[in-house]
């Protein structure tokens, strides 16, 4: 019987957004005091439903603000829906932004101690995995150099690093696949194959259909907010590039 890690019932997630733009903080609070500015509601994800199984690879397709990016956020509990009920069963492992977590004044050596503990990892546990991490990453030259001073791409590396060697239940990724060179591509895919034959569940959103195909299992399609399709990889990659064409 298969193990239920991620179920996700009728949620949904309001926003508002102020309809006059407002230039500086002291108009801001002056026009707020004076009860001046309107806000209109948007939904970022309504009456979302679906179960994620254990060891299953699930990829999530759809245009830039079908929801893509908040759904993942409330997976991951960084920011908790406006309606319905997630339950997670598993530590999860978030990369959802290039950087996320980095204290970018330290050092990517100091880093690695600060995004494990965020992770939920003891400094004697990343003590023992710190020469995997480092030597993973391809960063042995800038280890000790403040984050601030890597480029995109290098903290990309270092994000996936932390992220893939401390052993967590729930991958999740967005388009972390897409950024470094080829021969890092390569190696965080091989990483990705790996964990996945280990049983570990794995999330990814990404725009490249070939990436869906190859790495997941089944993918849930969405479209302003709304689940337009679920079902297995190629099916489903099939319907949104023929609706694509439309």
């Amino acid at each position: 019987m298969k193990t239920v890690e991620i179920s996700v019932e009728n949620v949904s997630m309001k926003f508002r957004l102020a309809n006059e733009k407002v230039d500086t903080l002291k108009e801001y609070i002056v026009r707020m005091l004076k009860k001046e500015i309107r806000y209109s509601e948007f939904y970022a994800l309504k009456s979302v439903n679906f179960e994620i199984f254990r060891g299953e690879r699930i990829g999530i397709i759809g245009h830039n603000g079908a929801g893509k990016s908040t759904l993942l956020k409330i997976i991951s509990g960084i920011i908790k829906p406006t309606d319905g009920k997630i339950a997670v069963n598993g530590n999860v492992a978030p990369l959802l932004e290039l950087g996320a977590g980095f204290d970018f004044d330290i050092s990517g050596s100091e880093n690695i101690y600060l995004n494990g503990a965020i992770l939920g990892k003891s400094k004697e546990y990343l003590k023992g995995k710190y020469d995997e991490i480092v030597e993973f990453s391809g960063l042995e030259r800038f280890i000790h150099t403040p984050v601030k001073n890597y480029s995109s791409g290098m903290r990309a590396r270092l994000g996936f690093s932390i992220a893939t060697q401390v052993d967590p239940d729930i991958l999740i990724l967005d388009e972390i696949l897409g950024v470094g060179d080829e021969q890092f591509k390569r190696k965080s895919s091989n990483k990705m194959i790996e964990m996945m034959n280990s049983g570990k569940t794995i999330i990814l959103v990404s725009h490249s259909i070939d990436q869906i195909r190859n790495l997941t299992d089944r993918v849930i399609w969405m479209d302003k907010g709304e689940i337009k399709g679920i079902g297995e990889s190629n099916q489903i990659c099939d319907l949104y590039l023929n609706e694509m064409k439309k």
